[in-house]
């Protein structure tokens, strides 16, 4: 089940409880003791700032499955989110030696450091929010690309098994008012040249709505290959006796730039094509439970300047994406 660990940093007690969620959330994920401790570090410190920069703020842990959709384990990922007064020069705010505390200012630079994968966006007047992932041992990883990807090689004119997409996969779970397991899950799961790209709202809360998402990660993890329409309805099937889920699956052909979607339920997805956005439809039902007789796939072209956000009803569905030329390239959660 997915278990996310919900950290309030409102005073300065929360920061064992950041160090014990990311240590647990590392066994989970099957690290060593060095990148372990390297977690633990990273989730300090990011609690640390929320404390410093913002008076406090949520610290989000989890094991999520690694960018790109690379088979290699589960990463430890730290989201660590505020409404403060947010940072009006962020590279500058990564320089070792930055502060606007009186402190050493080596925080951001350590975690961007220990990190695989290290983010940071900020708004003057809104807030901050950074995002690191930590994964296995560096002696077994190669290279890193921008969107935290190993580098691959293969035969001359030949994209090897490893090389990365040039996309960036990301996904922030909020468990329903603190609990421990969320009923939402996601995952990506690359295969040759497809990206997978599922997430899944278990119907209600608790356990049994865990489960059910569960059930449909570990499906896509096993029938990535199929199209869209055809593993939503293995999905169905492997979903029989549980609650039930509302899911969204997206696969992109990096090879054919095409994206496909197809989605069951309340799930809402957004395709950011230029300067618009442009939903992407699901069609009513409940996966495992009601499932349509038929369904559709909708198709787009992917270039660079594309993003997709697929969102659960955690988030409302006028919302609204911001329009922030910042905002990298890549496929959301």
């Amino acid at each position: 089940m997915t278990r996310v660990w919900d950290v309030p940093v409102h005073d300065s007690t929360r920061l064992r409880d950041a160090r014990v969620a990311a240590e647990s959330a590392s066994a989970l994920a099957g690290l060593d003791r060095a990148r372990t401790d390297a977690a633990a570090l990273v989730a300090t410190e990011l609690a640390t700032n929320l404390l410093k920069h913002a008076q406090g703020g949520q610290l989000l842990v989890e094991a999520v499955s690694a960018p790109g959709g690379r088979a290699e384990g589960l990463m430890v990922q730290i989201a660590a989110v505020d409404h403060g007064p947010g940072m009006s020069d962020v590279p500058a705010a990564l320089d070792d030696g930055f502060s606007t505390a009186g402190s050493l200012g080596a925080g951001l630079g350590t975690c961007r450091r220990l990190a695989d994968d290290f983010d940071l966006h900020s708004a003057p007047g809104r807030g901050t929010v950074a995002l690191a992932r930590i994964g296995g041992a560096p002696a077994s990883r190669g290279g890193r690309d921008a969107g935290g990807g190993r580098t691959g090689t293969g035969p001359a004119g030949e994209r090897g098994a490893d090389a990365p997409l040039g996309v960036r996969v990301g996904g922030v779970n909020v468990p329903f008012r603190g609990a421990e397991c969320s009923g939402d899950a996601w995952t990506c799961v690359r295969a040759d040249d497809l990206l997978t790209l599922m997430l899944a709202d278990g119907l209600g809360h608790g356990p049994e709505a865990a489960l059910a998402s569960t059930a449909a990660v570990e499906e896509v993890r096993r029938s990535a290959h199929l199209p869209p329409a055809e593993l939503l309805r293995r999905l169905d099937d492997a979903l029989r006796g549980t609650r039930g889920a509302a899911v969204a699956v997206a696969q992109l052909d990096v090879r054919a730039g095409r994206l496909r979607f197809a989605g069951i339920g309340n799930v809402g997805a957004r395709l950011r094509e230029g300067d618009s956005w442009r939903h992407l439809l699901s069609r009513p039902g409940i996966v495992g439970a009601h499932r349509p007789s038929t369904l559709p796939e909708t198709e787009a072209s992917w270039a660079p300047d594309r993003l997709l956000v697929l969102h659960s009803d955690g988030l409302p569905s006028r919302w609204a994406p911001p329009a922030d030329p910042r905002l990298p390239v890549s496929l959301h959660i």
